[in-house]
């Protein structure tokens, strides 16, 4: 998937929402150091930047070396291009060794992750026994009740050509495996629900809807899905398209420690 990402670079790096602060204040509250931690699937850095505000360290990683191209400086936030290729041993070195990370994220990313192999390098690098993984993503953005029944048309339109793991977004994560001890944010199976707050232009829902990996998907296969006649069907459920409404993104989040 890191190729799909890399044509879609900018249009995601625009697109990705803010996620809120008090989110990182509640993450933070769970580990009694904030030495170092880990935002794994970094993009555009969006989530890393947050850690940053209560960590001193943040090691901020990326498949995908043009997500990273449009990564926004931090002085506290070191990014790093780990490829595909690269071993779980340097992995581990790049992000500080074993039993040294406080705190490692994922947004909206884990879901494109090999799960068991990852889940194996979190036991090794989380610090014990209270650093904590947290993975958070979202699944669809509510508008107002005129816009979200056409939004849900033109999604089920994209179904045939998401990867078969975004099933777990779908899901809202329920269905995500998540082997690690609750520290009261979700649990394996049982997600908590979120919302992200947010005010989006009618260009900024267009950019949203390009940056979904299954329009570029249907594209490199001849479909558009944002056809001319899908935009004014947009258009038209809008009303002026000089207008910013207020949205929400529905998220899901699940936190946890290694088992002891």
């Amino acid at each position: 998937m890191a190729g799909l990402f890399d044509k879609q670079a900018e249009i995601y790096a625009d697109a990705r929402p803010t996620y809120p602060r008090e989110w990182y204040q509640k993450l933070a509250a769970l580990t009694p150091r904030q030495a170092l931690a880990w935002d794994v699937g970094t993009g555009n850095g969006q989530a890393a930047l947050g850690v940053a505000e209560h960590y001193q360290q943040v090691i901020a990683t990326d498949v995908s070396e043009s997500q990273l191209n449009y990564a926004i400086p931090h002085p506290r936030v070191q990014y790093m291009h780990t490829p595909p290729s690269i071993s779980d041993d340097e992995l581990l070195a790049t992000v500080g060794g074993e039993n040294s990370v406080d705190l490692i994220t994922v947004a909206q990313a884990i879901h494109w992750f090999e799960l068991p192999k990852f889940y194996s390098l979190v036991n090794r690098v989380l610090r014990k026994p209270e650093g904590v993984i947290a993975v958070w993503g979202y699944q669809a953005i509510q508008v107002s009740p005129t816009f979200d029944p056409i939004l849900k048309k033109f999604f089920d339109a994209t179904l045939p050509y998401w990867n078969p793991n975004a099933r777990y977004v779908f899901d809202q994560y329920k269905t995500l495996p998540f082997p690690f001890e609750s520290v009261g944010l979700g649990s394996e199976g049982n997600p908590v629900a979120l919302d992200i707050p947010t005010e989006v232009s009618f260009e900024g829902i267009l950019g949203i809807l390009r940056s979904w990996s299954a329009v570029a998907m249907a594209k490199e296969q001849g479909v558009e899905l944002l056809s001319e006649g899908v935009v004014r069907e947009f258009e038209r459920a809008w009303g002026d398209t000089k207008l910013v409404r207020n949205a929400v993104y529905k998220a899901f989040m699940l936190a946890g420690k290694v088992k002891k």
